[in-house]
């Protein structure tokens, strides 16, 4: 049996942009036990996964955050642990996703015979390696990835991998109810159509004014008389009050803090458009199959947008962008953006969605 270490840490959405490449590895060695090491703030996402025999979480932001205050033996005891448990196998193939200081020293620590990584050599990353491809940074992050399975495709066998990109994120039944659960509760008819705005990123310059927000929430429910339900962490519950506290419509429904990363899978799926900040929720968005109007600023959408067709990326093309700066004095490329915009996206893509359904109908009718 081939052992086969994946290492993709964080975030939310680069743990969807490998699920492609997850599901190209199961193919490839369809009788491997497949370990994937994750940080907690993505875990929830890939737990469960039927492509996958293991995951083993990294607390490294935790260990960190307590070494800070103090805490050294407790957490020491945990890194301990987690490193025996990284060892605990005798990996044929460490691939590692990420690119980074951190990754790579897990790949070094995994003591994996073959250690694939990029050339990049980020943060002397590709010292730790014994194979490396090119990483093509023209490419979206989904298909540089999915380099690596291409690669070990090329130089071990005759397997030949056609199939178009599978993002299966595991949600079941207990996701599908829960979700049902808290649109009913809010008095939402779940058979039909609602619009979805994710608001909130990690960086301050990827974020949307809030009253832009507001007036795009009013003409949603308002004009086209369609709910819209407001999604996030527990930790961003401000910001989204804040944005209900300029929002004159009654057809909305706040739901931060109420969702597992699969739970918010399930709920996009259910979802006839998902407006969004370039976020972790927008991949997820794309990978179940919802339309999404994207609002991005400071990143690339080419390298990091909505993957796959149908979905709709609104941005202000200025000479400093993309910067990919966390930080920025005017924040021009987002505050560019106006809701006249945001507002004829929508309606554009809603109106797409309901010919499509339309369409779908009269074949069915037809066949029947």
């Amino acid at each position: 049996m081939v052992n086969i270490l994946i290492v993709k840490l964080s975030a939310i959405g680069d743990a969807v942009h490998t699920l492609p490449s997850l599901a190209a590895l199961r193919r490839l060695y369809p009788q491997a036990h497949i370990t994937w090491v994750v940080e907690a703030a993505a875990a929830g996402l890939i737990e469960g996964h039927p492509y996958m025999d293991r995951v083993l979480v990294s607390r490294r932001k935790y260990w960190q955050e307590d070494m800070a205050k103090g805490s050294f033996r407790k957490n020491i005891k945990e890194i301990r642990l987690f490193v025996a448990t990284l060892r605990d196998r005798n990996y044929d193939l460490v691939i590692d996703f990420h690119g980074l200081f951190k990754s790579a020293v897990l790949v070094w620590l995994s003591g994996g015979a073959r250690k694939l990584g990029f050339d990049s050599l980020q943060e002397g990353s590709g010292f730790f390696y014994t194979e490396k491809i090119p990483e093509d940074m023209g490419k979206h992050a989904v298909d540089r990835y999915l380099d690596f399975p291409a690669y070990l495709e090329a130089t071990g066998g005759e397997f030949e991998d056609a199939h178009a990109p599978e993002f299966l994120i595991p949600y079941d039944d207990y996701n599908v109810q829960k979700v049902s659960a808290l649109l009913s509760k809010s008095h939402l008819d779940i058979a039909a159509p609602f619009v979805a705005i994710n608001p909130v990123a990690l960086w301050d310059t990827k974020l949307w004014r809030k009253d832009s927000f507001a007036m795009l929430t009013d003409r949603i429910a308002g004009e086209l008389n369609i709910p819209v339900v407001i999604t996030g962490s527990a930790r961003e519950k401000p910001y989204a009050e804040s944005i209900l506290k300029e929002v004159k419509t009654a057809k909305v429904v706040e739901l931060t803090g109420q969702t597992t990363l699969k739970d918010l899978a399930c709920l996009y799926r259910q979802a006839a458009l998902v407006v969004t900040t370039d976020s972790g929720p927008m991949h997820i968005a794309a990978a179940v199959g919802t339309p999404v109007a994207a609002l991005f600023g400071p990143t690339d959408p080419r390298r990091t947008g909505p993957y796959g067709p149908g979905h709709t990326v609104i941005r202000k093309a200025l000479p400093c962008s993309p910067c990919f700066r966390k930080e920025c004095p005017t924040r021009e490329c987002m505050k560019g953006i106006t809701v006249a915009e945001v507002w004829e996206g929508v309606k554009e893509k809603l109106r797409q969605g309901k010919n499509a359904e339309t369409a779908k109908a009269e074949k069915k009718e037809e066949n029947s």
